[in-house]
């Protein structure tokens, strides 16, 4: 099984596609190599990334959830919000990712073997990625900015010399809010407002985590509309029910979370935890 595909952004970013839907990014300066995210821990990253650059690689992980972070332990130096880590240890267990995996391969789930899976590492020794860190690639720079709302440790990464912002699920077309570790909705407005006026200016491209690689310029403004709307009661409040959740859709949008008035940005919450 193919499990990885990419595609080229430019010459210094490539995009890798997983057959579960994840969009990893790989950035590469003259010296060094950063991936961001590692998946659900299956298929072989590591590997696929050796075959991409040859340069000293540096993980850096947006948050701990199960498709994003298990695939950590293949590599060596990894930074993650140390906020995340109780989050990690929940999410990497083995049946956690097969879990995930059977619900969003379908069919193909079967063509995976034993062999295919990163062995379970709850203790895997994270270096702390912290608010304001930046790694030098050579040329390009990575910078990290704390966005707490999606779970406690969610980091969005700005490329700095490619004016690229990579929101993970920190903030997208789909902002799940309603987690038993997401944070109210007013304080993760709070916590956003801050990150824009931070990122003014610098960002020219937004690209995102699953399905739809590219958002808007204004998807943070968007996203704010639609937290006001919500906690004024007048958002679209579409059912939306996940596991043993049961939230709402601020913004009409089809199955894809693309908004019916075609822009980008939404959130998914509870409305037992607006305050």
């Amino acid at each position: 099984m193919n499990y990885y595909t990419t595609e080229k952004i430019n010459d210094n970013l490539t995009l890798i596609r997983s057959l579960s839907g994840e969009l990893l990014y790989l950035a590469e300066g003259t010296e060094r190599a950063a991936l961001i995210d590692t998946c659900v821990g299956v298929g072989h990253l590591k590997a696929f990334v050796d075959s991409l650059t040859d340069k000293p690689l540096t993980v850096l992980l947006t948050h701990g959830h199960v498709d994003h972070a298990p695939g950590a332990p293949e590599f060596d130096t990894v930074y993650m919000n140390e906020r995340d880590i109780p989050l990690y240890r929940t999410r990497c267990p083995l049946e956690e990712r097969k879990s995930y995996l059977k619900a969003n391969l379908g069919p193909r789930f079967a063509e995976l073997t034993e062999e295919d899976f990163v062995p379970e590492a709850p203790d895997y020794p994270f270096l702390p990625l912290h608010d304001g860190d930046s790694f030098d690639l050579g040329g390009i720079h990575i910078d990290a900015y704390a966005l707490p709302g999606h779970t406690p440790g969610s980091m969005v990464f700005l490329l700095r010399e490619m004016r690229t912002l990579i929101t993970g699920d920190a903030c997208n077309n789909a902002t799940y809010l309603f987690l038993n570790e997401s944070s109210p909705l007013a304080e993760y407005r709070d916590n956003l407002k801050r990150v824009q006026n931070r990122l003014a200016g610098q960002y020219d491209r937004i690209y995102m985590s699953h399905v739809v690689m590219e958002a808007g310029t204004d998807m943070i403004d968007n996203v704010l509309e639609a937290i006001d709307e919500a906690l004024r009661g007048e958002a679209d409040d579409l059912p939306y029910e996940f596991h043993e959740y049961h939230a709402f859709i601020a913004k009409k949008c089809n199955m894809r979370f693309e908004r019916e008035d075609g822009k980008s940005g939404n959130i998914v919450y509870n409305k037992e935890k607006l305050v």
